[in-house]
């Protein structure tokens, strides 16, 4: 018996021991297991926070002056929508213009329609003003403008301008975003610009205007008039302007208004090629000052000359090296020419700043100026140069 009985419990302690060392073993397994766990979690945190390091770095590097800009500056773009009256005449009037067909089918003779345009303009002041091309909103009958928050107002005209094409609408609230101006003297040929817009209607798809990035490729660039309009001290860039794009700003790389997008050359096709024009911003802020104080601009003044450009004969016959000027073939007695001392004969070469091509600059050039100040005109009389001074009287 008593072997036996030890046999047990020996056995039994060992077992005991066994399950002791196994006991342990998985505690230490255990605790092996969760330090390992552990490693892992944090290898994957570092990981993660690793990976969106990288991503903020490359959203960052794609960030730029130029994003940036369009970031701050689009809430200040506008759509414009703007519904005209037309008057035409129906082209089978004539026929009709008989009493006794005019019983049966009225009046056929001058009818109105309805157009409805589109176009673009920019906030330039938290009361709701906004500035647009004549063009666009000139003579409308009804303006809308669509905001980037996708609110609709409803516009009131406050005056144009045909000659500048400069238009002053208002829109009533307060806090609107809006646009700060630049210098448009202090352009630099080759800086970066980005021409806003809403060409096409594309602005009421989304309320956002459509950017375009470009330089400027030229300054001071006088165009030749078009529909009674002049276009002088241009500022020509190759960021594409398209249709509904007129009356947009043209920003520099700062966000500064330097221009207004009004026109391009498309050579007979239907789009831009790379060559738009934007009115100065100096000469905008000049134009809608006076717009907002008088609702138009004073031109009533005379100038009592006539004038005839200069083609190659009259080149030859004063000698001159080139045909651009105009020459004075009139001096009308008492008129303000006359008391600048202009005579017959006398070559224009150059008013104030501007240089003088020909008969349709010189009349540009003189709608930039107003009735009672003075001009400086530079002249050839007799292969000299001269310089005059004409004061601009009203007109009698």
């Amino acid at each position: 018996m008593k072997p036996t009985k030890n046999i047990i419990i020996a056995i039994l302690a060992v077992l005991v021991l066994v399950s002791g060392i196994y006991i342990v073993q998985l505690k230490d397994q255990h605790s092996n297991d969760y330090q390992n766990n552990s490693d892992y979690s944090t290898f994957k945190n570092a990981y993660l926070q690793e990976k969106q390091t990288q991503n903020d770095d490359l959203t960052n590097s794609r960030k730029n002056i130029i994003t940036e800009t369009v970031k701050s500056v689009s809430p200040g773009v506008v759509g414009i929508n703007v519904t005209e009256i037309q008057q035409y005449r129906d082209p089978f009037s004539s026929f009709f213009d008989d009493p006794f067909f005019r019983q049966f089918f009225g009046d056929r003779g001058s009818r109105s329609r309805e157009i409805k345009e589109l176009g673009s303009g920019y906030l330039i002041s938290s009361d709701g003003y906004i500035v647009t091309n004549d063009h666009v909103a000139g003579n409308a009958s009804k303006i809308t403008v669509t905001l980037t928050n996708g609110k609709n107002y409803d516009a009131k005209l406050i005056g144009t301008d045909p000659v500048s094409d400069i238009a002053l609408v208002k829109i009533d609230g307060d806090d609107f975003p809006h646009m700060t101006f630049g210098n448009s003297d202090d352009i630099m040929i080759g800086e970066w610009v980005i021409a806003f817009g809403n060409p096409f209607g594309l602005f009421e798809i989304n309320d956002k205007p459509t950017v375009t990035v470009g330089v400027v490729s030229a300054t001071n660039m006088n165009l030749e008039p078009l529909d009674d309009r002049y276009y002088l001290n241009m500022i020509q860039t190759d960021a594409a302007i398209n249709g509904g794009n007129s009356g947009g700003p043209l920003v520099n790389s700062l966000g500064q208004v330097i221009g207004m997008n009004t026109l391009i050359y498309t050579a007979g096709t239907k789009g831009s090629i790379g060559l738009g024009f934007a009115i100065p911003i100096n000469k905008v802020k000049r134009i809608v000052d006076e717009l907002k104080q008088n609702g138009k601009i004073d031109r009533n003044f005379e100038i009592g000359m006539r004038i005839q450009g200069i083609d190659e004969n009259i080149a030859r016959y004063y000698n001159l090296d080139r045909t651009r000027g105009v020459i004075i073939t009139n001096v009308y007695p008492g008129t303000p020419a006359d008391k600048a001392g202009l005579k017959v004969g006398d070559i224009i070469l150059k008013i104030g700043k501007y240089q003088i091509n020909n008969e349709d600059t010189v009349f540009g050039v003189f709608f930039e100026f107003r009735t009672g100040q003075e001009v400086n005109l530079e002249i050839v009389r007799d292969g000299k140069v001269l310089d005059k001074t004409m004061k601009l009287e009203p007109r009698k």
